[in-house]
């Protein structure tokens, strides 16, 4: 009898952590006049009306998945972008405050992260060149962030072996976690879209990503038009 071989199907390790890594919906958009929320410093909006369809977008998508666990993060766009999903699920996220975005120094006040980012102000543009947050003055060192962030996955992947877990965050944050994953230049993943799941299966020390920006949920939504170097805001 012939024996047969059959091209290799990827399966998680065993004990890993499947990670559907999902960056919130869209959040409101900062208006010149207005203030705006904050959490311990952090830029806080709410989500945009355009985020809450994607949230209920997200939640169709998912609904019939094999989820065991959610976590969120401290800042209330993350949270309301799962509260469909969790609804439906029936699970209560859990936050991690490890997994908040970036803090941006001085650009966290008035919105002028994405001002400036949209106006091709000087540093933003160093910003982008040098693929470091830390060039905006006061911002968290790339170090620290990449650290706080390690340990809030190992953190969960320790707690969820050989178990399917959703995880909302944000732009900065999936930035960080791919690049980790793969090696890559410290921006080359900063631009997943609002409301996209990424896919990354955590291994101990072996981080694998699976999949990158899945939009196919969003498709027949109308994407909103930016300027280049505004894509990658947090």
């Amino acid at each position: 009898m012939t024996r047969e071989y059959r091209q290799y199907r990827f399966t998680p390790p065993p004990g890993a952590t499947d990670l559907l890594v999902i960056r919130h919906g869209e959040s409101a958009p900062y208006r010149e006049g207005h203030s705006v929320p904050t959490w311990h410093g952090h830029g806080d909006p709410e989500l945009a009306p355009e985020g809450q369809q994607q949230a209920v977008r997200l939640a169709d998508r998912l609904a019939h998945d094999r989820i065991d666990a959610i976590y969120v993060t401290p800042l209330r766009r993350t949270s309301e972008t799962i509260a469909p999903l969790a609804d439906r699920l029936g699970l209560t996220p859990v936050v991690e405050p490890d997994l908040r975005e970036v803090h941006l120094g001085e650009w966290e006040e008035d919105g002028k992260f994405r001002r400036f980012t949209s106006e091709g102000h000087e540093l933003a543009l160093r910003m982008f060149a040098e693929q470091r947050w830390d060039v905006i003055p006061g911002a968290e060192s790339t170090e620290d962030f990449t650290a706080r962030i390690r340990r809030g996955i190992s953190r969960i992947a320790a707690a969820h072996p050989d178990q399917r877990v959703v995880v909302v965050v944000h732009g900065g944050v999936i930035g960080a976690l791919l690049s980790t994953a793969t090696g890559a230049e410290g921006f080359a993943f900063v631009g997943a879209d609002n409301a996209s799941i990424s896919q990354l299966v955590v291994a101990g020390d072996r981080w694998i990503l699976r999949r990158f920006n899945d939009t196919a949920h969003l498709e027949s939504m109308p994407v909103p038009s930016v300027p280049d170097q505004a894509a990658g805001a947090p």
